[in-house]
């Protein structure tokens, strides 16, 4: 299980040919992967990495609101 508590969208991309995860409540965090399971794993590494760079830039971390979006 994930330690984070952020929405990630996942999608196929025709053009990239790939997996895309984004994460809506952390401005340009996104990953891609060759399978859904490796973009999720991907998004996972990049939320950590995107937090660890904004405390050291002393820059707001957002807390994650749940889902964002509705079907």
């Amino acid at each position: 299980m994930s330690r984070f508590r952020y929405e990630i969208i996942i999608y196929w991309s025709e053009e990239d040919q790939a997996y895309i995860a984004e994460v809506p409540e952390l401005p340009g965090c996104a990953a891609d992967g060759p399978t859904y399971q490796e973009a999720l794993a991907q998004a996972e590494v990049i939320i950590g990495e995107w937090i660890e760079t904004a405390r050291e830039l002393g820059r707001p971390i957002p807390e994650p609101r749940g889902r964002l979006l509705f079907a």
